[in-house]
């Protein structure tokens, strides 16, 4: 089964829930006992990445999420640097709220060889920052500024844009630590004008603001921060409950 109708499919019958792991806040205990809790929570894939971290450390978490889970685990690159062999696939994207040459397509080329050599499928996936009341770090290390709030239109656009170069995936994110999440309006407006699978994240702390979410027109849901700080494998589940139980637009 490729990586694709893995993750993908069934999205038009039930939303899916992805649980973003950062190495740099994992250790060797830590890491093996949350990927078995995200299987025994019904979460449906990982993601893994960081904006910041060593490599070495990088390849050396991931290889033990790897290890102790069966859910699909995508990388999520902060950099070239973080292309590492032991994942199902990369989630292969660009940066297209920000005009930082670097995060458009910069990174991507360096990461080109790694994807090779490791023979990793690849998701092509239009990445935009949305505006949250304070800068976020996904803001601080790309050096870019966020979509606004208020201005639904340039979402649809930049959405629409990533759709017709011919990507599977957007990605609406309010950031790593955001205090406000992607307003409703724009994943509504967004998911309508859109024929391909719509991700959301950033600041989602309660199950049912992700169930919001997905009534609003979001196919995937990811969060991380707030179970970092939870460490509640109760509240996982209490996610992955919600998500797949909130009725899709």
């Amino acid at each position: 089964m490729t990586l694709k109708k893995r993750f993908l499919g069934g999205l038009s019958k039930q939303a899916k829930y992805v649980v973003l792991l950062d190495p740099d806040k994992l250790d060797e205990k830590s890491a093996p006992l949350i990927a078995a809790q995200c299987t025994e929570a019904k979460v449906d894939a990982l993601f893994v990445g960081g904006s910041t971290g060593d490599p070495a450390r990088f390849e050396k978490i991931t290889r033990l999420i790897r290890q102790n889970s069966p859910l699909p685990l995508i990388l999520f690159p902060g950099s070239a640097e973080q292309i590492v062999p032991d994942a199902d696939g990369v989630l292969f994207m660009s940066l297209l709220s920000g005009r930082n040459p670097r995060f458009l397509i910069e990174e991507q080329l360096k990461g080109v060889p790694a994807i090779r050599q490791f023979n990793l499928p690849t998701l092509a996936m239009g990445y935009l920052l949305v505006e949250s009341d304070k800068p976020t770090a996904v803001q601080q290390v790309s050096k870019t500024l966020p979509l606004r709030r208020d201005d639904i239109e340039a979402a649809v656009n930049h959405a629409l844009a990533a759709q017709y170069l011919g990507m599977a995936l957007i990605y609406l994110e309010a950031g790593s630590g955001a205090t406000q999440t992607v307003p409703e309006e724009m994943i509504r407006a967004v998911k309508k004008a859109l024929s391909i699978p719509l991700i959301v994240g950033g600041g989602i702390r309660t199950p049912e603001e992700a169930a919001k979410k997905v009534k609003a027109g979001a196919d995937i849901i990811v969060t991380g921060n707030v179970l970092e700080k939870s460490g509640s494998p109760e509240m996982m589940a209490r996610f992955a409950d919600a998500v797949h139980g909130a009725k899709k637009i």
